[in-house]
């Protein structure tokens, strides 16, 4: 293909892609009126919710999943599945704490945040090159990477008391912690990524219509691998801030992790079939599940209903994009 051609390619699908991935009002504005009008439903019944305290600490709580589920947004939007970030989001964790131990704290961050990486690598050749259902691919890495924490640890907690190694997770900018300035770079540089570049239009293209792109000439493997290896560094980002946080690491720390993203994602519009989805979406879709169970809190619910609303709140996204779908064929 020549470059002019290539050219003319990359924006007939630049075109599809603003063409098809423009979500219905209901998918794209929903989850914002959403969030909205719990937000003031919590503001009127607590007066602890409407507070800086509050309102910092749930950012602070919620950055690692906001981080891994922005990542994990690509993912899906590309046509795929992640859903080993939590066993890489422990594996990281235990990785940090155990060379922070016996090397040194910024040695082990570090090792720990390059683990999600390799991780990542793996999950993206398996589902691409191998050809093997990401779901799967995912979840059989998953029970790997988390075996493999269990090995490290012998089914112990790793502790690490070292200023040096928790500053990560607790230390803070302005009186914010630092943990949140990581969450909001990192879900402003994906958001760049997904709208303001080619490779993001890529994306889009991968997972609406992969055999039209790979005409169009993009490498749709070579995309969707990027995708996953983005999913593994937002997971051991997070864990390696979580691990931070508490100056420990554990093998089962990130048991329910992947299902709590996946609900974000799917909370916050992403279409489950790919080719549709936002970064800025995922950040609200999280943070409205969190102000559910910030909400039960403060109002002493019993937190067993937490779980019935949260279901049910899948049901209906997941209904919505269904039918929004339906709609349009």
């Amino acid at each position: 293909m020549t470059q002019e051609s290539a050219a003319l390619a990359s924006g007939g699908i630049a075109a599809r892609v603003r063409r098809v991935a423009r979500p219905s009002a209901v998918r794209e504005y929903g989850i914002v009126f959403s969030f909205l009008a719990l937000f003031l439903t919590l503001t009127f019944a607590s007066d602890a919710f409407l507070t800086r305290s509050n309102l910092l600490n749930i950012l602070n709580q919620q950055a690692p999943l906001v981080i891994i589920a922005t990542a994990g947004t690509l993912v899906i939007i590309a046509g795929g599945f992640d859903i080993s970030v939590g066993a890489v989001y422990a594996l990281s964790g235990v990785i940090a704490t155990k060379i922070g131990l016996d090397v040194n704290p910024y040695v082990g961050i570090a090792a720990g945040i390059l683990v999600g990486v390799g991780a990542g690598l793996l999950n993206g050749v398996a589902a691409t090159i191998g050809r093997i259902n990401s779901l799967i691919a995912t979840l059989a890495s998953g029970f790997i990477f988390g075996g493999i924490a269990i090995v490290i640890t012998g089914g112990s907690t790793i502790l690490i008391d070292d200023p040096s190694y928790a500053g990560l997770g607790q230390n803070d900018i302005l009186g914010v912690k630092l943990a949140i300035w990581i969450m909001l770079l990192w879900s402003a540089g994906l958001w760049l990524l997904l709208t303001r570049f080619v490779l993001g239009r890529f994306v889009f293209a991968s997972g609406d219509n992969p055999e039209a792109a790979r005409l169009a000439g993009v490498r749709v493997s070579v995309v969707r691998t990027v995708t996953f290896v983005l999913s593994g560094l937002g997971a051991s980002l997070g864990g390696v801030i979580a691990s931070s946080r508490f100056q420990s690491g554990s093998a089962d720390v990130g048991a329910e992790l992947a299902f709590t993203v996946i609900a974000g994602i799917v909370v916050g519009g992403t279409s489950i079939l790919g080719g549709e989805g936002a970064i800025w979406r995922t950040v609200l879709g999280v943070l409205f599940i969190a102000l559910i169970g910030n909400g039960f809190t403060l109002l002493a619910v019993d937190p067993i209903y937490q779980q019935i609303v949260q279901g049910v709140i899948i049901i209906v996204a997941v209904a919505v994009d269904a039918w929004s779908r339906y709609r349009r064929t």
